[in-house]
């Protein structure tokens, strides 16, 4: 597809700001962090408030940034050429200066409201997001199974500002989940989007694999994802039954509504419907962490 022949779509310097920093996205991020804040916690205070903050804050600026790194591929893909900086609502210094202030900000407000553990966190999730995982895109179809490690710090950065642990067993389970769920998630994304990943030089599993066999081994990884819920009752992270049976029926759910990934007429409508299936499975997930403390009482 000729990205350049379709026409642009101007939009308000308000909407450009949060296309750029993806606030969509960058808040799923927060939202898993505060299933670590509060299950550590085993409940909410104002500490919460300041945990998201800086947690928001870091993942906009992450955001921001890669738009800046990726500008000149994402103007040749379908999905991403009318981005803020392709279509050139934001220079790139200033995209630049945007994520640095945003980063920035929300570093100093895990340091000076809670601790350096959560703040160091935060910064190693950015600079695995944009020193590692960005760059690694561009060179290898298997970027995402290290860059996963992205999805599963949000909810120890949570953890850690609220006082826990790392090291602790609980948390780790929590985080191996997620980061166990990041890969399909990515995957199904890719079997979306293959041809304009790969006509903007990004390499993909469809050119290693192909679909059809690419959509098996997703399917083997949602059925790990959904497999390794079972560690959470066991490492405490869940506790009581309400909230064993979310996510016991999220992840009952996801399996089932992933099995078309394993006939032959795949097609864009079926790889699109399991993907939000498994967005919606993560979400039952964190919303199942963080109602617990609360079934408890």
């Amino acid at each position: 597809m000729n990205v350049a022949a379709l026409p642009a779509h101007k939009s308000s310097l308000a909407s450009a700001f949060l296309e750029l920093t993806k606030l969509r996205i960058s808040g799923a991020s927060t939202f898993t962090a505060a299933a670590g804040y509060i299950a550590f916690r085993r409940g909410a205070d104002a500490g919460l408030v300041t945990t998201l903050l800086g947690i928001l804050l870091l993942a906009m600026g992450a955001s921001a940034l890669n738009e800046f790194q990726e500008r000149h591929l994402d103007a040749q893909m379908p999905r991403t050429w009318n981005r803020p900086l392709p279509r050139g609502e934001f220079t790139p210094a200033g995209a630049v200066i945007i994520a640095t202030t945003l980063a920035l900000a929300g570093f100093l407000v895990l340091l000076f409201a809670h601790n350096w553990t959560a703040a160091w966190l935060g910064a190693l999730a950015m600079a695995w997001y944009n020193g590692f995982y960005t760059p690694l895109k561009r060179v290898s179809a298997f970027a995402v199974v290290p860059g996963s490690l992205i999805g599963a710090l949000p909810p120890a950065i949570g953890w850690a500002a609220a006082g826990g642990p790392i090291h602790d067993p609980t948390i780790l389970t929590l985080a191996f989940v997620f980061f166990i769920w990041q890969v399909p998630h990515f995957w199904l994304l890719v079997a979306l989007h293959a041809e304009g990943y790969e006509e903007a030089g990004f390499p993909t599993l469809v050119t290693v694999f192909g679909r059809r066999r690419l959509a098996r081994l997703t399917f083997t990884w949602i059925c790990g994802t959904a497999a390794a819920c079972g560690l959470l009752p066991v490492f405490r992270v869940l506790a009581t039954a309400p909230a064993l049976l979310i996510l016991a029926g999220a992840a009952l759910w996801l399996l089932i509504g992933s099995i078309p990934l394993l006939k032959d007429d795949l097609n864009a409508r079926m790889f699109r419907r399991v993907f939000m299936n498994i967005n919606l499975f993560a979400l039952l997930l964190t919303a199942a962490v963080i109602l617990d403390p609360f079934l408890a009482r």
